[in-house]
């Protein structure tokens, strides 16, 4: 009885912990989330201009067809731009919580993931904004004029504009992560370089496939996604293989220890 009674006393402080990370993540993300709410028009400016661009200065609209649409493209931008503004303090609350638990060698190879997650992510999503998204853009405004007597004219609404641009920045953010899965996947010894060096005609394909899915139905988003996804992938296997030269000489330090 005893037994049962000392093994639930840490399962109780675990939960006790993981309760406290929570509502600490949670205080942070509502304070960005009101400080992002604050300055939503100009964060939404600033995500409008990749549009504003496209149509040129002083050119276009954008429109809301629904009477409170202003209102929530608002507090979805501030949830956006909260999320990546509190992500530091959220990763640092993860972090302390599965920290203890980890020896030491497990944190130092588990930390540098947790550092290049934003870095990579910063590096997708900035590729989407200042680069895809405009060129998208230019494309789909090239429909705009007079065909067969009758004006046609781009006038998107402020929702779907919004879920354009965070669907575009996820999907590059996310996508741009390729590395960071396939070396741990590696580390975990779930698959080799061998086996990933080998597999390049399949991850070719399912690069495209991705890009198909993740990004509008015009091919040369796809391509600006694709591409990056196919290098990302080389840049992998690069890293993996220097990994592995160094992987023998922390054994051998290791055992030396």
């Amino acid at each position: 009885m005893r037994d049962i009674d000392d093994s639930k006393a840490p399962l109780m402080e675990h939960l006790i912990e993981l309760r406290r990370r929570l509502i600490w993540s949670m205080l942070a993300l509502l304070a960005a989330f009101g400080a992002c709410f604050y300055f939503a028009n100009d964060i939404f400016a600033f995500l409008a201009q990749p549009l504003v661009h496209a149509f040129g200065p002083g050119q276009g609209k954008l429109v809301y067809t629904k009477l409170y649409e202003a209102f929530f493209v608002e507090v979805r931008v501030a949830l956006f731009a909260a999320f990546f503004l509190a992500f530091p303090i959220i990763a640092n609350q993860i972090w302390a919580f599965v920290a203890p638990g980890l020896y030491a060698n497990e944190k130092k190879a588990f930390l540098p993931f947790l550092i290049a997650t934003p870095v990579l992510f910063t590096l997708g999503g900035a590729l989407a904004y200042y680069v895809v998204m405009p060129t998208a853009f230019e494309f789909f405004l090239q429909y705009e004029g007079n065909i067969g007597g009758i004006q046609q004219e781009a006038l998107p609404s402020m929702g779907d504009y919004l879920s354009l641009v965070m669907h575009f920045i996820l999907a590059f953010g996310i996508a741009f992560l390729l590395p960071i899965l396939l070396l741990l996947l590696e580390r975990a010894g779930i698959v080799t370089r061998k086996q990933l060096a080998s597999g390049r005609r399949y991850a070719i394909l399912i690069a495209f496939v991705i890009a198909a899915v993740a990004t509008p139905p015009d091919i040369l988003s796809q391509f600006m996604l694709a591409i990056p996804l196919i290098l990302l992938y080389e840049l992998s296997l690069i890293a993996i293989w220097f990994t592995e030269r160094r992987r023998p000489k922390k054994d051998a330090e290791a055992i030396e220890a």
